[in-house]
């Protein structure tokens, strides 16, 4: 027997709406304070941060899609540029690099919606967001990067960690992508970790 979809009247639509721009709103806010409280990391230049901003961006990225969890990142980061150090450099970056990870982590769930496409999302956005950082970064953000400082002594930073590095791109693969990984799969852990508590706000009925 086939099965009609079901319509929306436009009560529920509406209500539908405040609610997604409600949770937006909230994680959002929530994104935004977790990127302040970013934080060196041992064997990584100074410039480079691990933050947990990315979390909030996720869970709205399952609960509400992908295009929620990139306006999320998208906010976050118009907020950080209040208050930045890198002429927006760093929240360009941040941003990018939101984006690569939760958009694919939210298309999977969307098509395999249970635990264990939260588990396939996770891992394929946090995969996708290292890969995609060396990319960006060699294209984008570290040129960018050059008009505050020499090419020469942000490689010469990394160097100071491992002298073996003598590109940018020895620079990229060796630190930033498997730094980018684990950043992303912290907040994959916790998220997966919590999963059975958000599974309202998730499916929608919190």
């Amino acid at each position: 027997m086939k099965q009609t979809k079901k319509v929306e009247n436009p009560t529920e639509r509406r209500v539908n709406h405040t609610r997604r721009m409600v949770t937006t709103a909230i994680l959002s806010a929530l994104s935004s304070v977790l990127m302040f409280f970013s934080f060196n990391v041992p064997l990584m230049p100074s410039f480079i941060k691990m933050d947990l901003s990315e979390l909030p961006a996720l869970i709205a990225s399952f609960s509400m899609g992908p295009v929620y969890g990139a306006i999320v990142c998208l906010v976050k980061n118009l907020v950080n540029l209040l208050t930045t150090t890198t002429g927006g450099v760093g929240e360009l970056s941040n941003f990018m690099l939101g984006v690569f990870f939760v958009v694919p982590a939210g298309i999977i769930y969307q098509l395999r919606p249970k635990f264990s496409g939260a588990v396939l999302g996770s891992l394929v956005g946090a995969a996708m967001m290292a890969l995609l950082s060396v990319f960006s970064n060699y294209y984008v953000v570290y040129p960018i990067y050059t008009a505050f400082m020499p090419m020469d002594a942000i490689i010469g930073m990394y160097q100071a960690i491992n002298p073996s590095v003598k590109t940018l791109w020895d620079c990229l693969i060796i630190f930033n992508m498997p730094f980018t990984f684990i950043k992303g799969m912290v907040s994959a852990v916790i998220t997966i970790a919590v999963y059975r508590k958000l599974i309202p706000l998730i499916n929608g009925k919190a």
